[in-house]
């Protein structure tokens, strides 16, 4: 079983990969800015008090660690602006700063630079509220800054276009650069059959250096 480093565990998307982790039987050090917020409690769950915005947070939080999940936020449009792309240049910063002795680095990321079934991106849509397109574009940001990191063992996963809790049901499909979509057109996956995804990458190594995607 792996070590991980979780940045984000309070959030939709991080308390669902915190469940997953657990479940399977994974040591899970959850890093955020205020313990007492985080209730859930497990035999091998560590909470700890961390930054990541702040690079020598995160080495500290992934020193000694096999994984390190960013599945950070930042709220409303202007917040994901603050946030996304900072974290992930402050997540490889860190990782740098333990050489080769660094976790491997997985984040959750966006769909809106997602290759359309039409060949745009789903960014591209007509009528997004701006807030969506901040969000959208912050992600976006992001992996534009992973694709130029070569010394830092990352993997970034894109979720469906829509994504929102629901049912476990342990089934998905993934693609790398193109937005997944059932037979009537629909791109979507629960939070919780994303945390299956990102912990079947974890554990099977698949996507190191690049970004995927996944959904039903």
């Amino acid at each position: 079983m792996s070590k991980i480093a979780l940045f984000g565990a309070n959030g939709t998307i991080g308390s669902r990969v915190l469940d997953e982790a657990l479940e399977r039987g994974h040591q899970v050090t959850a890093v955020v800015r205020d313990p007492a917020k985080l209730t859930r409690t497990h035999p091998n769950l560590t909470v700890t008090t961390g930054d990541v915005l702040d690079p020598g947070s995160v080495a500290a939080a992934a020193e000694g660690q096999d994984v390190l999940i960013s599945a950070v936020g930042g709220g409303d449009g202007p917040g994901h602006v603050a946030t996304i792309a900072p974290s992930a240049e402050s997540l490889v910063a860190g990782l740098r700063k333990l050489g080769d002795a660094a976790p491997r680095l997985i984040a959750v990321g966006g769909a809106g630079s997602l290759r359309t079934p039409g060949g745009t991106r789903v960014w591209d849509a007509e009528g997004l509220p701006e807030f969506l397109l901040q969000i959208m574009h912050a992600h976006g940001d992001a992996l534009d800054f992973y694709r130029t990191v070569t010394d830092v063992r990352w993997t970034n996963l894109s979720p469906a276009a829509l994504i929102e809790p629901g049912t476990r049901t342990g089934s998905y499909r993934t693609a790398v650069d193109d937005l997944v979509t059932d037979a009537d057109g629909t791109s979507r996956i629960s939070t919780e059959d994303y945390a299956v995804a990102l912990l079947d990458e974890l554990e099977r190594p698949r996507h190191t250096g690049e970004r995927f995607t996944v959904g039903y």
